[in-house]
């Protein structure tokens, strides 16, 4: 699993189908930002999916569920892809989420929770993955 993070519009998903040549290879692509949603079913996936807008998904059940709640199904959907993943040579995951811990702190409840457990989930996200890269204005920087 390799985990891609930076600040918003820095061009992650760019970067995204350059390194891994996307025009190219079949793959298949969940985006938050169109709407789709967390994809828990693996049944038609192809060998190599890309999920995307991380952040987005955890704000749809932010409103929902309680932190430990929305951390806990992330860890159970983790541990489902990873296990996906592992399955077949192949398989590759790519998450990619953006980074909205930097700045002010929000002064609305709803939106620091949002925050605080995007936060968590990125830690656990990033301790699992083989890979973590960190994109800034289009600049890549591996951090594992």
């Amino acid at each position: 699993m390799h985990f891609v993070t930076g600040g918003a519009f820095n061009g992650k998903s760019k970067w995204v189908k350059e390194q891994y040549e996307l025009n190219a290879a079949p793959h298949l692509w969940f985006s938050a930002y169109q709407g789709k949603p967390v994809p828990e079913n693996k049944e038609n996936w192809l060998e190599f999916v890309i999920l995307e807008g991380l952040e987005k998904w955890i704000q749809e059940w932010n409103g929902q569920l309680p932190i430990h709640e929305i951390r806990e199904k992330w860890r159970m959907l983790l541990k489902s892809w990873i296990q996906w993943e592992k399955e077949a040579v192949n398989r590759k995951l790519i998450l990619i989420g953006t980074d909205i811990s930097k700045g002010i702190v929000p002064m609305l409840a709803e939106e620091r929770k949002w925050r605080d457990v995007t936060g968590w989930v990125y830690q656990d996200i990033a301790e699992t993955a083989e890979k973590v890269d960190l994109i800034w204005y289009g600049i890549s920087q591996k951090i594992k």
